[in-house]
């Protein structure tokens, strides 16, 4: 191996670029592959990243992966890893839509209350269980803290990997595709809410909470109710010319680097801001326009740094080694079943018929990267430890993994019927 004491910056730069060559091909071969058996390309970019990390490159070739991925540049990656998930929230918030949000509010409600209710109070029985367990909760953590987390963390929903499903089976424009979206929309703000909360709490005290409720609330109605309106005439400009020059591009820039900072300022994280950004951005030419710009290097090179960086920071080891595989399995076992029997059967007292029901829950269960985004979040800010980080990023691939699969079984054949 390399002796780290020897080496100058001219060489890690050198390694660094390697690491982004093993990150770009294990991400394009794992996304290939999992294009293959049906799966969206995403998950097979999160398998690379865990496929990078000590628990399969490490655990076969040690050495290997340790010359590699050296402690050094850990902190680029972080960096590369922060900015695309800054930056990918900002892509989110382009997408959300919020007339269909207020057409479907109603039943979506009702689906995303089910949706969050059970797992909530399905998470509070399971912090009982898990909190006395060495490893998984940071030392002193209360347990209205650790119920919370673990309530935002069953119950999020993977909205963009929703949202291609639903755009890929052209079910946009129906009832099964408009609940869903809105729903996801939903649950997710609840879930980020809660994370918020729990963050500004843990070990910041009543001060930062207060700042954190009142800086973040005043920040999103400043985004929500007035960004639009101000940045409309550069809407309205890039819509006459259908093009975006260099200083607008850099303007928009500066926005996200601000309203990410901001977030971070008050005591929240910086994807929030981004979000916020996004959501506020003037629908039409301009949103096109960036997500154009924006989409090939976030989703090719950013987002892949972030699942490596997940992987690095993912033990499946320490599941076997602590004997906390029994403990994975009834978690996700007790997750999937929450979340889907809530908003099934909330989806069936709003009315609707068993298949679009039972697609309903398919989709709401999947957590995807927001549920990575969320896990990476409070490991990096101590409120979970190495145990529980590992356990979720399980959950996170196979709620994942089941996503499509289930929807093909459960509507596959009544959408088929609806079209014949």
């Amino acid at each position: 191996m390399l002796d780290m004491a020897e080496l100058h910056w001219w060489q890690l730069v050198g390694l660094f670029l390697l690491q982004l060559g093993c990150i770009l091909l294990a991400a394009q071969v794992f996304g290939r592959l999992a294009r293959y058996i049906g799966q969206p390309r995403v998950v097979g970019e999160m398998i690379a990243g865990i496929a990078l990390g000590p628990s399969l490159l490490g655990w076969y070739l040690p050495e290997l992966q340790q010359a590699i991925f050296i402690p050094e540049t850990r902190s680029w990656l972080y960096f590369g890893a922060q900015l695309g998930v800054g930056l990918y929230m900002f892509l989110v918030g382009l997408e959300f839509n919020t007339r269909l949000f207020r057409q479907q509010a109603q039943s979506a409600l009702t689906v995303s209350l089910a949706g969050m209710l059970v797992p909530f109070g399905v998470a509070a029985l399971l912090a009982l269980w898990l909190l006395p367990m060495p490893g998984l909760f940071a030392p002193g953590i209360s347990y209205a803290n650790a119920a919370l987390f673990l309530g935002a963390a069953i119950a999020i929903t993977a909205f963009p990997m929703l949202a291609r499903i639903i755009y890929e089976r052209g079910l946009a424009g129906t009832k099964l595709g408009t609940l869903a979206l809105a729903a996801g929309a939903i649950d997710d703000a609840a879930a980020w809410l809660i994370l918020a909360l729990v963050l500004a709490s843990f070990g910041g005290g009543s001060g930062l909470l207060i700042k954190a409720l009142l800086g973040g609330s005043l920040y999103a109605w400043l985004m929500l109710t007035k960004m639009r309106l101000w940045l409309q005439p550069l809407a309205d400009r890039v819509a006459l010319t259908e093009q975006l020059a260099v200083w607008q591009f850099v303007l928009i820039l500066l926005l996200f680097a601000l309203s990410a900072w901001s977030m971070d300022f008050v005591g929240l994280h910086a994807v929030f801001g981004g979000f916020l950004l996004g959501v506020a951005m003037p629908r039409g030419t301009l949103v096109s326009v960036l997500q154009r710009r924006l989409e090939k290097p976030v989703l090719l090179l950013l987002l892949p740094m972030f699942f490596t960086y997940s992987g690095l920071n993912t033990r499946l080891d320490v599941l076997g080694a602590s004997g906390l595989w029994l403990v994975t399995l009834a978690v996700l076992v007790c997750s999937i079943l929450a979340k889907f029997v809530a908003c099934w059967a909330a989806a069936r007292l709003k009315g609707a018929d068993n298949p679009t029901a039972l697609a309903i829950g398919a989709l709401m269960n999947a957590r995807g990267l927001m549920e990575l985004i969320i896990i990476n979040i409070a490991l990096s800010y101590g409120v979970i430890e190495q145990g529980l980080f590992s356990m979720l990023v399980v959950m996170a691939i196979v709620t994942t993994l089941m996503a499509a699969p289930l929807f093909q079984l459960v509507y596959g054949r009544h959408q088929q019927e609806k079209r014949a």
